[in-house]
């Protein structure tokens, strides 16, 4: 399962799935989002116990959106925000994570970051924001969160490991080989186990009011872009009582 910009590799009960637009610095487009949602379907449907999203470039993970194309469903490929997993996913990042690339990867369960690798949240320097970073006070030390929001200043890897923002501190270039060691524990693991303690794990630590936000639009986008929504709408304007099937 390739696309233009999205990878999606699957074996021995691990995924991989790559982000490859390096002549962008891999900036994300709606499209880049919306394949990639695709893959996380396909790893959450499948045999796959664990996933490891990377970059197909070491100097940056991703430099966010690309405002050239502006992704405005971006939410719907971000996990806990557009859809649950209770599968493990790790992310592997090696030098710059920006904007909705930092909070794409910031979203995932385990983080492995080389000792080089910055996080950046810049929209409180460019002047729009969509508040989807919000949702990292549940990730990281509020007081460390907000001083990445607020000043738009740069987190060194280092300072996120120490901070409990990262699992892994690695060299420049080995965060994919660390991840995939993890990702081989993982999925070595007993899986319901795994699944339930994530999930079991997530629900104590509770849902920020961007993710209920995100949560409501998709329960409503899904009745109202229903075979039932627009067999009603066409049984309204015919003058006849609705058939509901659920679907």
């Amino acid at each position: 399962m390739n696309f233009e910009n999205i990878l999606y590799e699957e074996a021995d009960g691990i995924a991989e799935i790559t982000i490859c637009r390096p002549e962008k610095r891999n900036a994300m487009t709606g499209q880049m989002f919306a394949d990639l949602r695709q893959c996380w379907d396909r790893f959450d449907g499948g045999d796959a116990r664990v996933a490891i999203l990377k970059a197909c470039d070491d100097k940056v993970f991703s430099a966010g959106a690309d405002l050239n194309d502006p992704p405005e469903l971006f939410w719907h490929a971000v996990p806990e925000f557009g859809f649950r997993c209770d599968k493990p996913i790790i992310a592997a990042i090696s030098g710059k994570a920006i904007g909705a690339g930092m909070v794409l990867a910031m979203m995932c369960d385990f983080i492995v970051l080389t000792v080089d690798a910055e996080l950046i949240y810049p929209e409180a320097k460019i002047g729009v924001a969509k508040g989807a970073v919000s949702a990292l006070v549940k990730r990281g030390p509020l007081r460390v969160v907000q001083e990445m929001m607020l000043l738009g200043d740069p987190i060194s890897a280092q300072r996120a490991h120490e901070c409990g923002m990262a699992n892994r501190l690695v060299a420049p270039g080995t965060h994919v080989d660390e991840a995939r060691k993890l990702a081989r524990r993982i999925a070595d693991n007993a899986p319901l186990v795994v699944e339930m303690l994530k999930r079991m794990s997530l629900d104590a630590v509770g849902d920020t009011p961007i993710q209920t936000l995100f949560d409501v639009t998709r329960k409503v986008d899904t009745v109202m872009n229903s075979q039932d929504a627009a067999d009603a709408l066409e049984a309204f304007r015919n003058k006849r009582a609705p058939v509901f099937h659920g679907r």
